[in-house]
């Protein structure tokens, strides 16, 4: 009994689940029609569950917003009515709600605002996954066992009772007969009450066993670095094993590219993320990723590499690698992808220490101006020694000047305005940002394209048939210059090269990323940008405290 109703309040207990290593929650920002808003998604640890909506809005003269989860598998046909997101008092601009998740895997959240404007909608994605268990508080367990006890002795008492004292008539004595016969049946009664709640104790064993087994784990991956010829060639191997039963299948021959790149690759030296490649490894085979590695020193280094599968469903894969020192005999690298790139930096509570060499920057903090690579400079908006609050969402605001003060031209880099990458300093946090989100576009490409899909059902594709059509998108990208293939890129993920980026986001130097820091600690952002051709990262230090334990 205490089992059965551990599994069921365990199921019905939600709180967050993250959407990358260690980062909860999914953040929007951009135009829901004529309303701009920002979107803050905290997505359940157990399925089902509920997620929290919190909805952002800069515009006035909204009346309502209402919000309904789409799973990626039943479509909009197959999607619930929408709830109500209720404005908070005392907040003005702010609405707050739940949705229930109901199905495992890739989903969104449909958001719907009306008002003055008319009416206005967007879709965030997220990932549905149960990734916890929850244990009953001991107080609660011992009363419910006892309440189930008290149960059990009533059964039992009034079955021995139907065929004794309950049949006699006033003034009568139990024979010696019917007294046995009354001991008889409650013995039964005790036996079959014990068969009951064993039988019901193991199937709960059962089911629990089963739910174990279908908890989320991320993808693991084995990393290794080849000589080849004296160049590095990063190689990641994807572990498949026991797939079968998991029904993971085919699902690397159904990955899609996100931002014209099937695999996004973060390399970064622990402990003192001091160097930094984004790099962006070929298929070989189904499971094997390759790369070429840059002009990075020699050391540990944390792996990050992000992919989406064609439903939408974005998984990050973490391992850690040795890099040897390059060879002093190899004087040209090869370059597996012409937009890969890397860093050097100081190391973390070391500043200025830093080597000379042209792919060196020096760290930056808010309020500081943070000069780059090509001479152009940085400035992240923000109070000089500013402390960020974990669990706050917040926009991250930079903007980038030429070496003459004014205000820099900034280019498409992979169909976007720009790329962030925070992560902790113990490695344990780690989430790739856009400008218009902590999610992948492949994923809102991938989900509103289910969602025009009138189809109840998804049917899934021939993996080989999969495979090579996507295999010739991607040659057929790298034959395309790099503006027109930034131009694709972009039109293809719903942005405009003239006048503005996404949902009419004006194109300006400044750029911001929507961001909630889950946790207390030292983080640093590599934000990367296009300038004259040249992809640049800026290097820049935060750190966050939590203020639910003052």
């Amino acid at each position: 009994m205490k089992k059965l109703l551990f599994i069921v309040v365990w199921v019905l207990s939600a709180v967050a689940a993250q959407a990358h290593v260690g980062s909860p929650g999914v953040l929007f920002q951009g135009q829901a029609g004529p309303y701009k808003v920002m979107v803050n998604v905290q997505p359940p640890d157990v399925i089902p569950g509920t997620a929290q909506i919190t909805v952002f809005s800069e515009s006035e003269g909204i009346t309502s917003v209402q919000a309904r989860p789409i799973y990626f598998h039943s479509g909009d046909e197959g999607a619930p009515s929408p709830d109500d997101i209720v404005p908070v008092a005392g907040q003005p601009g702010q609405y707050q709600g739940i949705v229930w998740l109901m199905e495992w895997g890739s989903s969104s959240v449909q958001i719907e605002l009306d008002g003055k404007q008319g009416k206005g909608h967007l879709v965030v994605p997220i990932v549905a996954v149960s990734t916890a268990e929850r244990d009953m508080p001991a107080g609660l367990g011992w009363l419910l066992t006892g309440l189930g006890l008290f149960l059990v002795l009533l059964m039992v008492t009034a079955i021995g009772a139907s065929v004794s004292d309950g049949i006699m008539k006033p003034g009568q004595v139990l024979t010696a007969r019917q007294k046995r016969k009354r001991w008889m049946n409650m013995g039964i009664a005790t036996a079959v009450c014990a068969l009951v709640l064993y039988g019901g104790s193991s199937w709960w064993d059962s089911w629990a066993a089963d739910y174990r087994q279908w908890i989320y784990k991320p993808l693991q991956g084995h990393s290794t670095i080849i000589n080849e010829d004296g160049q590095r060639l990063f190689s990641l191997q994807i572990d498949t094993t026991g797939w079968a039963t998991k029904r993971r299948g085919s699902m690397l021959s159904t990955l899609v590219p996100d931002h014209g790149k099937l695999m996004h690759l973060f390399l970064v030296r622990t402990p003192g993320l001091d160097a930094f490649a984004h790099l962006h490894p070929e298929r070989r085979d189904s499971t094997t990723f390759q790369a070429y590695v840059p002009r990075l020193p020699a050391g540990k280094y944390l792996v990050y590499a992000d992919i989406v599968r064609n439903s939408g469903f974005a998984e990050t894969i973490v391992d850690t690698v040795e890099i040897p020192a390059l060879s002093p005999t190899v004087t040209t690298l090869k370059q597996t992808d012409e937009e890969d790139t890397y860093v050097v930096t100081d190391p973390l509570n070391n500043p200025k220490q830093v080597p000379l060499d042209e792919n060196v920057v020096v760290c930056g903090a808010p309020g500081t101006r943070t000069r780059l690579k090509d001479g152009s400079y940085v400035v992240w908006e923000g109070k000089a020694g500013n402390t960020y609050e974990a669990g706050k969402p917040y926009q991250l605001a930079f903007e980038v000047f030429n070496p003459d003060g004014t205000p820099a031209q900034l280019e498409p880099y992979l169909g976007m305005p720009g790329h962030a990458a925070i992560v902790r300093s113990d490695g344990s946090v780690y989430i790739h940002l856009h400008p218009v989100g902590t999610y992948a576009m492949a994923a809102e490409q991938s989900l509103k394209g289910r969602i025009a899909d009138t189809t109840r059902i998804y049917k899934r594709p021939d993996p080989k048939v999969f495979r090579d059509s996507i295999d010739r998108y991607l040659s057929r990208l790298k034959t395309l210059p790099s503006a027109e293939r930034e131009a694709y890129l972009m039109k293809e993920m719903g942005m405009e090269m003239k006048g503005s980026t996404h949902n009419g986001e004006a194109h300006t130097n400044r750029i911001t990323f929507p961001y909630s820091f889950p946790k207390d600690g030292q983080y640093r952002i590599f934000l990367q940008i296009k300038r004259n051709g040249q992809v640049i990262t800026g290097v820049f230090d935060a750190k966050v405290k939590d203020t639910t334990t003052l």
